[in-house]
């Protein structure tokens, strides 16, 4: 047997358990994301400075990276899987959103410093998060509960926060100075809708 088809024979045959690895590091480098969301906004309530680069931002836009890294691998393995092409779709979409959105506050920063809680770039963000921890449950989903009952409860609290977190940001957008008015000691940065 020539090397090629051992190696296309040996790759097939694990194509399900990378897809599987695909799918993990979707719902955690999703987590990584909501976790430093969580921890910038931590930060904004003990007022330490915001910028761009601080460790908070980095750690967000590390689970963007793994969640697009796994994307791409994902893309390049499931061509011929019908089964997990939507949710390696939604996490492709949605990690290139949040990348795109990512470089948007990044200039954002850099021209005003510190920016309001609802600007476009971060509603982009939000909205690249939603799809990618939907497309993260819809790619564990695929596989059998066995396998993934550790996961499951990651990635439902994935999307619920994701759901909550745009929920909030888009209740300001539509009531923007009532309502910024009781969370702007906590984002003193700016509950500013830009």
């Amino acid at each position: 047997m020539a090397i090629p088809q051992i190696i296309s024979k040996s790759f097939l045959s694990r194509q399900n358990d990378l897809l599987f690895i695909v799918s993990i590091l979707a719902v955690l480098g999703t987590s990584g994301v909501l976790l430093g969301g969580i921890w910038d906004s931590a930060s904004h309530a003990l007022k330490i400075p915001d910028s761009f680069w601080t460790i908070q931002h980095v750690t967000v836009y590390s689970g963007v990276s793994i969640v697009a890294l796994a994307a791409a691998f994902g893309t390049i393995i499931s061509l011929k899987n019908r089964k997990i092409i939507l949710g390696i779709i939604m996490l492709l979409i949605g990690s290139l959103m949040q990348l795109g959105g990512g470089y948007v506050d990044y200039n954002f920063h850099e021209i005003y410093g510190i920016d309001g809680l609802v600007t476009s770039s971060h509603l982009t963000i939000e909205s690249g998060l939603l799809l990618t921890s939907i497309g993260g449950f819809l790619t564990l989903s695929k596989f059998g509960y066995s396998k993934t009952k550790r996961l499951v409860p990651f990635s439902i609290v994935n999307v619920i926060f994701s759901v909550t977190w745009i929920g909030f940001n888009l209740s300001l957008l539509v009531g923007a100075t009532m309502l910024c008015i009781p969370v702007y000691d906590l984002f003193s940065s700016g509950c500013s809708v830009m």
